[in-house]
């Protein structure tokens, strides 16, 4: 197996509810997926697409773990000597006094500086949250073509993103909870609003209310697949007859009430199927939060938006709610827009933080993508023959 201790660097974005980590390893050949690479973070459920390679450098490994499970992540980190600090990419050498030293942003990095010093000895070098989310969505924005798209009815559409014309636009990122950032520019942001109804609402909502105590948010998530919402939401058609109600512009299928059914049928919790409201509070939280995304960015005329977050996880019935709502608020005027990389923005956005007087160098010069088809992008290239979907 790679010795993967030859020159390590990682950043850590610490939440309430996921480890996002982002790890260099330097290597020779990032042309190639190994069978090494791979079994290192299979279980951790990480793709291969999500790698990014740095020209004659190595690679920026994404790992991710539960932060409930956090003892995994220092036992990652120890096993595979990660805290061993190298080069990074057109670094200066770090003097021995910073070699215990590891970007880390989000909460947990002041909640757990503690037990990272006890069991590994490291210092956390605590860098602001929202600097690091908007430096990552930045960072990926310029450095990786085909990195944001749009969804919706099922069809995914690249973008190629004008660095000339990218700001402004609104960032919105969906972990535990929400924050929505309006970003004009490489440094300067403000976070405009947010919503405590997000991915963790999600998760502990879809515990209780589907008794599912020891799911995972993927498993509730793949629950969802198999359900049906309208078994539990009130429709417009339930109300009119089955009919729309077209002066207003609601279709007969518009949800007029989350859960709403359940107020007028004689049934218990357990006599819903765990699959149909799981579906029905995923479809909630997604439309709440495109909903709530519009009216901020018609705030401040935003045509642009962006979602990350681990919410979304790259599932087609969250980015397709989230897409309609936009759509339907905005009656078509604005588009949510969506990032391969998006639950590492601040964990990335920390990375870059190692080297912040050259970062602009590496976006435009050092970095290359290894496509699953075998494309390879660099900041100057139109990755010609992409597939429809990276993870197919």
């Amino acid at each position: 197996m790679e010795e993967w201790n030859q020159s390590a660097n990682l950043a850590l974005d610490i939440g309430g509810t996921l480890i996002k980590m982002v790890y260099f390893s330097s290597t020779d050949n990032c042309s190639a997926d190994s069978q090494e690479n791979r079994s290192l973070e299979e279980s951790n459920d990480i793709s291969d697409d999500l790698e990014i390679c740095l020209i004659g450098k190595g690679r920026l490994h994404f790992v991710k773990f539960e932060t409930t499970n956090i003892n995994d992540c220092l036992d990652f980190i120890s096993s595979n000597q990660l805290s061993t600090h190298g080069d990074l990419p057109d670094e200066k050498q770090h003097s021995a006094g910073d070699r215990n030293l590891i970007k880390a942003t989000g909460g947990g990095a002041f909640k757990f500086a503690d037990l990272f010093m006890e069991r590994l000895g490291l210092n956390l070098d605590k860098v602001d949250e929202m600097d690091c989310l908007v430096a990552g969505a930045n960072f990926l924005l310029k450095a990786i073509n085909q990195e944001a798209f749009t969804y919706m009815n099922g069809h995914k559409k690249y973008l190629q993103i004008d660095h000339n014309d990218m700001y402004p636009y609104l960032l919105v990122n969906i972990g535990s909870g929400v924050s929505m950032i309006k970003v004009e520019g490489d440094e300067k942001f403000e976070r405009v609003s947010g919503t405590s109804v997000g991915g963790g609402t999600f998760w502990g909502l879809g515990k209780l209310l589907t008794n599912c105590k020891s799911s995972s948010f993927d498993e509730l998530l793949k629950l969802s697949q198999e359900g049906n919402n309208r078994v539990i939401d009130m429709l417009v058609g339930d109300i009119y007859g089955g009919l729309d109600y077209s002066k207003i512009g609601l279709s007969s299928t518009t949800i007029a009430s989350s859960f709403g059914k359940a107020i007028s049928e004689n049934k218990e919790l357990e006599d819903y199927r765990p699959e149909d409201v799981a579906r029905s509070l995923l479809r909630m939280i997604s439309n709440n939060i495109g909903q709530i995304s519009y009216l901020n960015a018609l705030r401040f005329g935003l045509k642009r938006i962006f979602f990350g977050g681990f919410f979304i996880r790259g599932h087609e019935f969250t980015m397709d709610t989230i897409s309609v709502a936009v759509d339907f608020w905005s009656k078509g005027e604005a588009k949510a827009m969506f990032l391969r990389h998006e639950g590492f923005l601040g964990a990335l956005g920390a990375y870059t933080s190692y080297q912040k007087k050259n970062s602009g160098e590496l976006i435009s010069h050092q970095l290359i993508e290894q496509l699953p088809n075998g494309v390879q992008c660099t900041g100057d290239d139109q990755c010609r023959g992409l597939p429809a979907d990276p993870k197919s």
